[in-house]
């Protein structure tokens, strides 16, 4: 079995590279940590599931910090996901979460989202476009359907079935007619050969935009960069939690606190004391 799973490993690494863009020190990383599991764990069989017990393999990186080991964690079940995604039935035991502090998200910069999709082609700039005046998740945007979209709002089904109406700016509508001009679909905004194209093929698409201008950019970073626009512009946080289809406002207002670290940098910038010894 432990043959098996090393195989699907190189397969999983090859995954993340060329669907979702992953950088060689992180594809290094995920390995890493998946051989080391591997090698300790004790793998278990249930009828058709085979259960990854990883108690040897915790023990084993106990020492570590809590961010370390919730790193290697994710790796793990990163790939466990994938198995199951391919066919395999694989269920982890021992897997309790280990808290670490939240860090603020990374927004991209106006300008380098331009950049990025000035040199795009349509659907790329369409797909890119969406996500950052709309503050879709790329789950959301994957089942995004035509009788979804109106002239001025569009409608989307977000996380446990939740339904949140979002303002679609005129630039983007036009974006939208352009593209359906061009391409023929029955359902979704986003098809091929008839069905929603996957998420993993939007990713695909982003990942290539920013590629292009040397850039790595994820989907929800995009959505970040929507979330913290609006809240340095002045939008109240009680709608832009309503925009983002947050269940609790207390999960926007990591977003507040972005907003201010960088208007903290931009004042220890701008001002003539700061950073002057008295």
């Amino acid at each position: 079995m432990k043959k098996l799973l090393n195989k699907k490993r190189v397969l999983f690494l090859e995954y993340l590279e060329n669907v979702r863009g992953y950088s060689d020190l992180t594809i290094k990383s995920y390995d890493a940590s998946i051989v080391e599991a591997l090698s300790l764990v004790e793998i278990l069989h249930e009828e058709k599931t085979v259960v990854l017990n990883l108690m040897p393999y915790r023990i084993k990186i106990a020492h570590l910090n809590a961010k370390t080991i919730s790193k290697n964690l994710s790796a793990i079940r990163s790939f466990v996901f994938y198995l199951n995604e391919n066919g395999m039935q694989v269920t982890l035991e021992s897997d309790d979460s280990v808290k670490v502090a939240k860090t603020l998200p990374k927004p991209i910069a106006h300008k380098y989202i331009l950049q990025a999709i000035n040199g795009a082609k349509l659907k790329e700039k369409l797909v890119v476009v969406m996500l950052y005046t709309l503050g879709l998740r790329i789950s959301e945007l994957a089942s995004l359907k035509l009788e979804d979209m109106s002239e001025s709002w569009i409608r989307v089904i977000g996380k446990g079935n939740k339904e949140r109406n979002v303002p679609l700016l005129d630039s983007t509508k036009e974006l939208i007619d352009e593209y359906l001009s061009s391409f023929v679909t029955k359902k979704f905004l986003f098809e091929k050969n008839g069905e929603k194209l996957s998420e993993n093929s939007l990713r695909y698409i982003v990942n290539k935009v920013f590629r292009d201008v040397s850039l790595k950019v994820t989907p929800h970073q995009l959505r970040h960069s929507y979330a913290t626009s609006l809240l340095n512009g002045g939008a109240p946080i009680v709608d832009v939690s309503e925009l983002l289809g947050h269940s609790s406002m207390a999960t926007t207002q990591i977003y507040t606190k972005l907003g201010s670290a960088l208007k903290q940098q931009n004042y220890n910038k701008a001002h003539p004391l700061c950073g002057v010894d008295e």
